[in-house]
Protein backbone atom coordinates (compact mmCIF):
# COMPACT_ATOMS: atom_id res chain seq x y z
CA UNK A 1 0.00 0.00 0.00
CA UNK A 2 1.32 3.46 -0.93
CA UNK A 3 0.57 6.47 1.27
CA UNK A 4 0.58 9.96 -0.23
CA UNK A 5 1.59 12.86 2.02
CA UNK A 6 -0.14 16.15 1.40
CA UNK A 7 1.74 19.46 1.57
CA UNK A 8 0.81 20.09 5.22
CA UNK A 9 2.24 16.77 6.35
CA UNK A 10 5.44 17.39 4.37
CA UNK A 11 5.90 20.78 6.03
CA UNK A 12 5.28 19.28 9.49
CA UNK A 13 7.81 16.53 8.80
CA UNK A 14 10.48 19.03 7.70
CA UNK A 15 9.83 21.24 10.73
CA UNK A 16 10.07 18.24 13.07
CA UNK A 17 13.42 17.19 11.61
CA UNK A 18 14.72 20.78 11.86
CA UNK A 19 13.65 21.10 15.49
CA UNK A 20 15.28 17.79 16.35
CA UNK A 21 18.54 18.96 14.74
CA UNK A 22 18.47 22.26 16.62
CA UNK A 23 17.75 20.44 19.86
CA UNK A 24 20.69 18.10 19.36
CA UNK A 25 22.99 21.08 18.66
CA UNK A 26 21.77 22.93 21.73
CA UNK A 27 22.52 19.87 23.87
CA UNK A 28 26.17 19.70 22.83
CA UNK A 29 28.23 19.67 26.00
CA UNK A 30 31.69 21.19 26.06
CA UNK A 31 34.34 19.34 28.04
CA UNK A 32 35.87 20.81 31.17
CA UNK A 33 39.58 20.25 30.75
CA UNK A 34 41.74 18.75 33.45
CA UNK A 35 45.48 18.12 32.93
CA UNK A 36 44.87 14.41 32.35
CA UNK A 37 42.45 15.17 29.49
CA UNK A 38 44.94 17.22 27.48
CA UNK A 39 47.78 16.22 25.18
CA UNK A 40 50.57 15.55 27.70
CA UNK A 41 52.96 17.62 25.60
CA UNK A 42 50.89 20.71 26.48
CA UNK A 43 50.89 20.02 30.21
CA UNK A 44 53.68 20.85 32.64
CA UNK A 45 55.15 17.57 34.00
CA UNK A 46 54.17 18.56 37.54
CA UNK A 47 50.48 18.60 36.57
CA UNK A 48 50.13 15.64 34.19
CA UNK A 49 48.72 13.20 36.74
CA UNK A 50 46.07 15.55 38.10
CA UNK A 51 42.56 14.41 37.25
CA UNK A 52 40.41 17.03 38.99
CA UNK A 53 39.00 19.93 37.02
CA UNK A 54 41.56 22.64 36.45
CA UNK A 55 41.13 26.40 36.91
CA UNK A 56 43.23 29.23 35.50
CA UNK A 57 45.46 30.72 38.19
CA UNK A 58 45.23 34.33 39.31
CA UNK A 59 47.32 36.72 37.27
CA UNK A 60 48.59 40.28 37.27
CA UNK A 61 49.36 41.89 33.92
CA UNK A 62 49.62 45.39 32.40
CA UNK A 63 47.43 46.31 29.44
CA UNK A 64 47.72 48.71 26.50
CA UNK A 65 46.64 51.60 28.73
CA UNK A 66 49.11 50.88 31.52
CA UNK A 67 46.34 49.47 33.73
CA UNK A 68 46.85 46.46 36.00
CA UNK A 69 44.70 43.56 34.77
CA UNK A 70 43.75 40.65 37.03
CA UNK A 71 41.24 37.83 37.19
CA UNK A 72 38.85 40.41 38.61
CA UNK A 73 38.47 41.99 35.16
CA UNK A 74 37.27 38.62 33.86
CA UNK A 75 35.03 37.69 36.78
CA UNK A 76 31.82 36.08 35.49
CA UNK A 77 33.08 36.46 31.92
CA UNK A 78 33.66 34.00 29.11
CA UNK A 79 36.93 34.83 27.40
CA UNK A 80 39.45 33.72 24.80
CA UNK A 81 43.16 33.98 25.59
CA UNK A 82 46.21 33.79 23.35
CA UNK A 83 49.98 34.38 23.47
CA UNK A 84 51.65 36.63 20.90
CA UNK A 85 54.36 39.23 20.33
CA UNK A 86 54.12 42.44 18.37
CA UNK A 87 57.20 41.82 16.19
CA UNK A 88 55.98 38.41 15.06
CA UNK A 89 55.60 38.27 11.28
CA UNK A 90 54.30 34.71 10.93
CA UNK A 91 51.33 33.37 12.89
CA UNK A 92 50.64 36.30 15.22
CA UNK A 93 49.14 38.69 12.64
CA UNK A 94 46.73 35.92 11.59
CA UNK A 95 45.85 35.19 15.20
CA UNK A 96 45.28 38.86 16.02
CA UNK A 97 43.09 39.32 12.96
CA UNK A 98 41.05 36.28 13.98
CA UNK A 99 40.72 37.56 17.53
CA UNK A 100 39.39 40.80 16.00
CA UNK A 101 36.80 38.71 14.14
CA UNK A 102 35.70 37.22 17.45
CA UNK A 103 35.62 40.67 19.04
CA UNK A 104 33.30 41.88 16.26
CA UNK A 105 31.10 38.78 16.54
CA UNK A 106 30.48 39.40 20.26
CA UNK A 107 30.82 43.18 20.26
CA UNK A 108 27.50 43.80 21.97
CA UNK A 109 27.78 41.03 24.55
CA UNK A 110 29.41 42.26 27.74
CA UNK A 111 29.86 38.71 29.00
CA UNK A 112 32.44 37.91 26.29
CA UNK A 113 35.99 39.27 26.50
CA UNK A 114 39.48 38.64 25.13
CA UNK A 115 43.00 38.49 26.55
CA UNK A 116 46.33 38.55 24.71
CA UNK A 117 49.60 38.02 26.59
CA UNK A 118 52.94 39.07 25.13
CA UNK A 119 55.69 36.45 25.17
CA UNK A 120 58.31 39.19 24.69
CA UNK A 121 57.30 41.53 27.51
CA UNK A 122 60.75 43.15 27.61
CA UNK A 123 60.08 44.44 24.09
CA UNK A 124 56.32 44.91 24.18
CA UNK A 125 56.05 47.92 26.47
CA UNK A 126 52.80 49.73 27.18
CA UNK A 127 53.47 52.27 24.43
CA UNK A 128 54.22 49.49 21.93
CA UNK A 129 51.05 47.66 22.91
CA UNK A 130 49.02 50.87 22.63
CA UNK A 131 50.20 51.41 19.06
CA UNK A 132 49.60 47.75 18.24
CA UNK A 133 46.10 47.84 19.73
CA UNK A 134 45.22 50.95 17.74
CA UNK A 135 46.48 49.36 14.54
CA UNK A 136 44.56 46.12 15.11
CA UNK A 137 41.25 47.68 16.10
CA UNK A 138 41.33 46.52 19.72
CA UNK A 139 38.40 47.82 21.79
CA UNK A 140 39.71 48.53 25.27
CA UNK A 141 36.55 47.45 27.09
CA UNK A 142 36.53 44.06 25.30
CA UNK A 143 40.14 43.09 24.78
CA UNK A 144 43.20 43.53 27.00
CA UNK A 145 46.53 43.26 25.17
CA UNK A 146 49.05 42.73 27.93
CA UNK A 147 52.65 42.66 29.03
CA UNK A 148 54.16 41.87 32.42
CA UNK A 149 56.70 39.72 34.19
CA UNK A 150 58.10 37.13 31.76
CA UNK A 151 58.33 34.27 34.27
CA UNK A 152 54.74 34.93 35.34
CA UNK A 153 53.45 34.97 31.75
CA UNK A 154 55.34 31.82 30.81
CA UNK A 155 54.08 30.00 33.88
CA UNK A 156 50.54 31.00 32.96
CA UNK A 157 51.08 29.66 29.45
CA UNK A 158 52.42 26.33 30.69
CA UNK A 159 50.58 25.66 33.94
CA UNK A 160 47.28 27.55 33.58
CA UNK A 161 46.34 27.76 29.91
CA UNK A 162 48.19 24.67 28.60
CA UNK A 163 49.07 26.72 25.55
CA UNK A 164 52.54 25.47 24.61
CA UNK A 165 54.50 22.29 24.04
CA UNK A 166 57.97 23.63 24.85
CA UNK A 167 59.20 23.33 28.42
CA UNK A 168 61.30 26.06 30.03
CA UNK A 169 61.84 28.27 33.03
CA UNK A 170 60.76 31.67 31.71
CA UNK A 171 64.38 32.83 31.75
CA UNK A 172 66.23 35.04 29.30
CA UNK A 173 66.77 32.26 26.74
CA UNK A 174 63.27 30.81 27.07
CA UNK A 175 60.82 31.50 24.24
CA UNK A 176 57.35 30.20 23.44
CA UNK A 177 55.40 30.51 20.20
CA UNK A 178 51.95 28.98 19.88
CA UNK A 179 48.87 29.37 17.64
CA UNK A 180 46.52 28.18 20.37
CA UNK A 181 43.39 30.07 21.41
CA UNK A 182 42.09 29.01 24.82
CA UNK A 183 38.40 29.31 25.72
CA UNK A 184 37.77 29.95 29.43
CA UNK A 185 34.34 29.89 31.07
CA UNK A 186 32.91 32.00 33.90
CA UNK A 187 34.28 29.53 36.46
CA UNK A 188 37.88 29.98 35.17
CA UNK A 189 37.78 26.51 33.59
CA UNK A 190 39.22 25.70 30.17
CA UNK A 191 36.46 24.58 27.79
CA UNK A 192 38.33 24.46 24.49
CA UNK A 193 41.74 24.75 22.82
CA UNK A 194 41.79 25.81 19.16
CA UNK A 195 44.18 26.67 16.35
CA UNK A 196 43.91 30.46 16.16
CA UNK A 197 45.22 30.51 12.59
CA UNK A 198 42.50 28.24 11.21
CA UNK A 199 39.26 29.75 9.88
CA UNK A 200 37.24 26.61 10.62
CA UNK A 201 38.51 26.62 14.19
CA UNK A 202 37.39 30.25 14.58
CA UNK A 203 33.89 29.24 13.55
CA UNK A 204 34.04 26.42 16.10
CA UNK A 205 35.00 28.89 18.83
CA UNK A 206 32.01 31.05 17.93
CA UNK A 207 29.71 28.01 18.19
CA UNK A 208 31.24 26.96 21.51
CA UNK A 209 30.98 30.46 22.99
CA UNK A 210 27.31 30.49 22.08
CA UNK A 211 26.88 27.18 23.89
CA UNK A 212 28.54 28.57 27.02
CA UNK A 213 26.38 31.70 26.84
CA UNK A 214 23.25 29.60 27.11
CA UNK A 215 24.30 27.54 30.12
Amino acid sequence: MVFKLNNSWCILLILSISLMSCNLWSKKILPIYSPSHINPELVDPSLRNKTEYHKVSDFQLINQNGETITQGHYKNKIYVADFFFTRCGTICPIMTNNMAILQKEFLNNDDIMFLSLSVTPNIDSVSVLREYANHKGVIDSKWHVTTGNKKHIYELARKSYFAVVEQGDGGMQDFIHTPNFILVDKEKQIRGIYDGTNDMEIQRIIEDINILKNL
